[in-house]
């Protein structure tokens, strides 16, 4: 019988982007879990300063999203990361000396416009490291590090605060980005250069037909004015647009919500967090199964990936009753959050998987980039919505309407981006290398 085991070095690449994922995640969390119980009394900051955090946070992240992807693909995905990570672990470090909503702003777009890296280098890298049908599980799984970030935080913040002071919390949390540049540049190198890597791993990773030409470093300039000509292009950064806002306005206001809906402190929030990204981790990895799945079955890709898609908008529409079945029991409320973040985390798996399916590897980190950068202003129009709405339903001592509007909007925003997804790309048509280059 004919040997058909491949080595599995690729897995241990993979761990590597999860636990950068995780780090990247941790590093987003901890600003929130101070707010209530520390930022907030010690600085005097209403929802709208809060707010306005969060969007200078954004903005920098989606200008940092311009430059981002272009590095990545310009000098590598090992040098990209690298000086990302570097940076936004200084720039976590950096937020322990701020002092004023300024010094904040300043210190967390420092942390926003490095972060912007993460997800062009880990896609990027994907795409390098594995085949089609592996990438949608395989960026379930590191994306799920998002998750095991927002489970940590709860319960590493609150100790770390109490014992050491709020400020040891970034202190902290930014080292961890420094230990983990260790293991990058111990395990990590290109496919096409890694000594590691058997003939038969390497030959699997690049089995996908029409992809023979794609085995090279991939480090060519590609033009973003050439992908702005793309409806792939934009399909992609729509999709982001429409959704990344619902999760970063979770992840920023969800300890917030139960704090002020619920009354819990944060050493009572913890395991109400933890069961939502438990949640959330599960769909990540789950909704990364789910399209190649439906490969493996014999579906096209782009069928796979629509229907899976069209899935995940659907159970998001629950979030419409969560403060209804919360106001009987508060674990009802927790498991609908739970189940929106698990069904985001299973859609974002997906998405990003469409572009290596819609584009030359040499392009994916741009084109992730581009749709980041869009993300990153529908997280800044949901901020603003967001402290504006809860500063005034706050002054009328109702909090909890504005969160209700909030929700809405959350239910609802993926099924309105799978219509525009599918309208753009009905075929999903892969662009060829030659088109970028002209």
């Amino acid at each position: 019988m004919k040997n058909t085991k491949v080595k599995s070095y690729r897995w241990i690449i993979l761990s590597l982007l999860f636990f950068a994922t995780t780090i990247n995640y941790l590093d987003c969390q901890v600003l929130s879990l101070l707010k209530d119980e520390y930022l907030e009394p010690l600085f005097g900051w209403t929802e709208s300063d809060y707010a306005n955090i969060v969007i200078v946070f954004s903005l920098a992240y989606a200008f940092g999203m311009i430059g981002a992807g272009f590095i990545v693909d310009r000098i590598g995905t090992k040098l990209g990361y690298a000086v990302s990570l570097t940076v936004w672990s200084l720039a976590t470090i950096g937020n322990a000396f701020a002092k004023s909503v300024f010094g904040f702003g300043v210190a967390r777009g420092a942390l926003g416009v490095s972060q912007a890296g993460n997800f062009p280098a880990a896609v990027k890298t994907v795409a390098e490291w594995f085949p089609k049908k592996e990438r949608a599980l395989a960026t379930g799984i590191f994306n799920s590090g998002t998750n095991v970030g927002a489970i940590l935080a709860p319960i590493i913040v609150p100790f770390i605060a109490i014992t050491w002071g709020w400020e040891m919390t970034f202190v902290i949390t930014g080292a961890f980005g420094l230990i983990w540049l260790v293991f990058w540049f111990l395990f990590y190198e290109n496919p096409t250069k890694h000594k590691q890597l058997s003939k038969e791993e390497f030959n699997y990773i690049h089995s996908d037909k029409g992809e023979a030409d794609e085995t090279e470093n991939n480090t060519e300039k590609v033009k973003w004015r050439h992908l702005l000509g793309y409806r792939q292009t934009w399909a992609f950064a729509l999709l982001k647009f429409m959704s990344d806002p619902i999760w970063w306005f979770l992840l920023f206001w969800l300890p917030s919500f139960l704090n002020k809906q619920y009354g819990m402190t944060k050493m009572e929030l913890a395991l109400p967090i933890a069961v939502v990204y438990s949640m959330a981790m599960v769909g990540s990895i789950a909704g990364g199964w789910l399209s190649g799945h439906f490969i493996g079955r014999g579906w096209s890709v782009q069928k796979s990936r629509r229907t899976a898609l069209f899935i995940f908008a659907i159970l998001a529409l629950p979030m419409l009753f969560a403060q209804y079945l919360g106001a009987i029991n508060y674990w009802y409320a927790v498991l609908i959050i739970g189940l929106t973040t698990s069904t985001h985390q299973a859609w974002s798996a997906t998405i990003f998987t469409t572009v290596s399916d819609m584009f030359p590897k040499k392009a994916v980190a741009s084109v992730v980039g581009i749709g980041g950068m869009m993300g990153a202003f529908g997280v800044i129009i949901i901020a603003k919505i967001a402290g504006l709405l809860l500063d005034y339903y706050k002054s009328q001592g109702i909090i909890e309407s504005g969160y209700t509007v909030m929700f809405i909007i959350c239910a609802f925003s993926y099924i309105i981006a799978w219509s525009i997804f599918s309208l753009l790309v009905p075929q999903m048509d892969k662009v060829k290398m030659d088109q970028l280059e002209k």
